[in-house]
């Protein structure tokens, strides 16, 4: 009898060991393959950008060598692609309010495969220009939309896995611009380079059938009073019911609209196209907002001002300086470099919600300073070297790739 008495007190004196022990942690929120599925497809809209950046890398070598340009008339072709996407850009927001996310992402399709076959029947620079300015616009539109409309599809809980998918995508292309290169790289030059570019018209058709499958997006149709269709499109992409109903309600507060209407379709109150969002981010920006738009503003000035972008697109000229002479050579090399690229920004896809931004971005950051500056004194070695030193080159192209 007292053996059982002490250890009936011993339990008495620990509930919360018990409560512990019973206690059920929240489960993690399921995921909604649907909304996978449809930001996915969507995010797939950035391949036309990335086949864009890798495959204008390999083919400037034969257009330099078939129309007779000069470096500098190469560097404008190259380069003015990201002011061509500005205008696309600018152009798809209003785009997008007026017929739709959806709609918009076709229209950007559209756009590139005129672009990409009026680059591939170019006679002269000046033509390849203009193929390259629709082409730019195009792209613009795509990197604009693909982004919000995932943001507006997929759950709170997976929007920063979903979102990173553009950048996957990004990546994909420019190996398959890689791959385009070499792979015309054998046909007659006057030929081959502009299969390279008359082939982004193929990605730009099937990405355009593809779309054809996607609900549109539920802010876009509240926006327009469409509650009937919002709320059927939430309940598909939403983990469950209540989820559905708290995104909805969301939705219609910030479109003004009552949270207790139930009508399917509804006048919704005339909304401005953004001018007072511009005041408030650059006019009086609070402490908080003006941190956030320095923070935001700062990482993506800096990621392209660092130059890695241009280690992208003159990756077959950074090869050939390091001493690698055949043509078949440099664009094998640039293949294992969208290779790497790509695996690389899958680790990074998986590893966004688990080890956070932060600490991904401060690595990056790192290695980007490592490689670039590794980078730079291996061409140096190699430019004041009389002779081929091997282990100079192997430096360089191990640097282009990390």
């Amino acid at each position: 009898m007292a053996h059982r008495e002490v250890d009936n007190n011993a339990i008495s004196d620990q509930p919360q060991i018990s409560n512990i022990v019973g206690f059920d942690p929240p489960k993690k929120p399921k995921r909604n393959k649907y909304a996978i599925a449809c930001s996915v497809l969507a995010s797939m809209t950035s391949v036309l950008l990335g086949y864009d950046f890798g495959v204008i890398s390999g083919a400037i070598i034969y257009i330099k060598e078939d129309l007779k340009i000069s470096d500098v008339e190469v560097e404008i072709l190259v380069g003015i692609l990201n002011l061509y996407c500005l205008i696309g850009s600018f152009a798809a927001g209003r785009t997008s309010d007026w017929i739709g996310r959806r709609y918009t992402i076709m229209v950007a399709q559209v756009i590139f495969f005129v672009g990409a076959i009026l680059m591939g029947l170019a006679t002269n620079y000046a033509f390849l220009m203009v193929g390259r300015f629709v082409v730019g616009v195009a792209v613009g539109f795509g990197l604009m939309i693909a982004p919000v409309y995932t943001a507006e599809v997929s759950p709170a809980s997976s929007r920063g896995f979903l979102t990173s998918f553009t950048e996957v995508f990004i990546n994909g292309g420019i190996l398959l611009g890689y791959v385009s290169n070499y792979a015309f790289s054998k046909l007659p030059t006057h030929l081959g380079w502009r299969l390279m570019l008359g082939a982004g018209s193929i990605p730009a058709v099937i990405i355009g059938l593809v779309v054809l499958a996607l609900p549109e997006s539920p802010r876009w149709l509240v926006m327009q009073g469409r509650l009937g269709d919002a709320k059927r499109v939430l309940d598909k992409i939403s983990a469950s019911k209540e989820e559905s109903e708290i995104r909805l309600a969301d939705i219609k507060r910030v479109a003004g609209i009552s949270e207790d209407c139930t009508d399917d379709v509804v006048l919704v109150p005339k909304q401005n196209h953004g001018e007072q969002v511009w005041k408030d981010l650059v006019l009086h920006p609070t402490a908080s907002v003006r941190h956030a738009l320095i923070a935001a503003v700062g990482i993506h000035f800096f990621q392209q001002s660092s130059g890695i972008d241009s280690v992208v697109l003159y990756s077959p000229r950074i090869f050939e300086k390091a001493g690698i002479t055949s043509t078949n050579d440099k664009l094998l090399a640039t293949v294992a470099v969208g290779f790497t690229k790509t695996i690389f920004i899958l680790v990074a896809t998986f590893l966004l919600d688990r080890i956070g931004r932060r600490p991904l971005l401060l690595t990056s950051v790192a290695g980007m300073i490592l490689s670039l500056a590794t980078l730079a004194i291996g061409l140096t070695i190699i430019d004041h070297s009389d002779q081929k030193l091997t282990w100079a080159v192997a430096l360089c192209i191990a640097m282009v790739l990390a």
